[in-house]
């Protein structure tokens, strides 16, 4: 996602022109078109999730990956469909999340390890996360490319270091059984479990996210003696990547660390 919000910003190829297309999304207007960020999700997360879990659980591969190919194919499908790209920006978005997968793949089990159990990940991963939003592409005018890039790393960031808290304690989820694992079938009692873990995390969240954007702001309000309450004070650089990447962190390291010990103390 850095690498495709940060072309983005520095080839500066425009969005498609209207008309002839009908802009059906006006939000990122200011954005530049190439490459596709919302293709490089789509098929990041759809193959990734399909890469993961294939030898971990028993299902039809073939039936993974047409799943994990309509999902990024409708998302992508959805960007020329709104007006915000070009058939070549979602190609090449497709691209880059593809040679990234297959460059990283072979090294995702040691950096699952490296990450769990090394004490220099958390800190490298917070540092390196927050000095690239720092020196993220300026641009002549404001856009909403670095703001997003900054919630995107903070939270992988927080990621990294909410599951090295996790396995410290000791809550590491370890399968019983061999690999790959049957799916157990959806019961009643397991939907509702999956519920009230869903409703009691996501209170939790928006909770830290309230408190860590108002004290994040209003320190820094307080620092460069500025009213935060302004827009446009909040699009400063040196108010806007602090504090979106304060909060995000915040959220990261709270869902993979609070909240399934929260799980943990009420049993869910």
């Amino acid at each position: 996602m850095y690498i495709g919000q940060a072309s983005k910003d520095l080839l500066k190829w425009p969005r498609p022109s209207c008309p002839p297309v009908v802009k059906l999304e006006t939000r990122v207007e200011a954005e530049y078109g190439m490459p596709s960020t919302h293709a490089i999700a789509a098929t990041a997360i759809s193959f990734t999730f399909l890469l993961a879990t294939m030898e971990r659980y028993q299902f039809p591969f073939v039936l993974g990956f047409v799943a994990a190919f309509c999902l990024s194919t409708l998302v992508s499908l959805s960007r020329l469909y709104t007006g915000m790209h070009t058939v070549l920006d979602v190609i090449c978005g497709v691209l880059i999340a593809l040679l990234f997968i297959a460059v990283t793949f072979p090294v995702w089990d040691f950096m699952d390890q490296l990450i769990m159990t090394n004490p220099i990940c958390p800190v490298f991963a917070v540092i390196a996360a927050f000095l690239l939003s720092y020196n993220y592409p300026r641009l002549d005018h404001y856009s909403t490319t670095r703001a997003d890039t900054t919630v995107i790393l903070s939270v992988g960031a927080g990621t990294c270091v909410g599951v090295w808290i996790i396995n410290r304690i000791g809550l590491t989820y370890v399968p019983s059984g061999d690999f790959p694992l049957g799916i157990p079938p959806i019961t009643y009692p397991m939907l509702i479990q999956h519920v009230l873990r869903f409703v009691l995390g996501v209170t939790l969240l928006v909770i830290v996210r309230f408190i860590a954007k108002t004290l994040s702001l209003k320190a820094l309000g307080s620092w460069y003696k500025v009213s935060t309450q302004d827009i446009l004070v909040r699009q400063r650089l040196e108010i806007e990547v602090p504090y979106k990447f304060v909060t995000y962190l915040s959220i990261g390291v709270v869902a993979t660390s609070m909240v399934p010990w929260l799980y943990y103390l009420v049993g869910l």
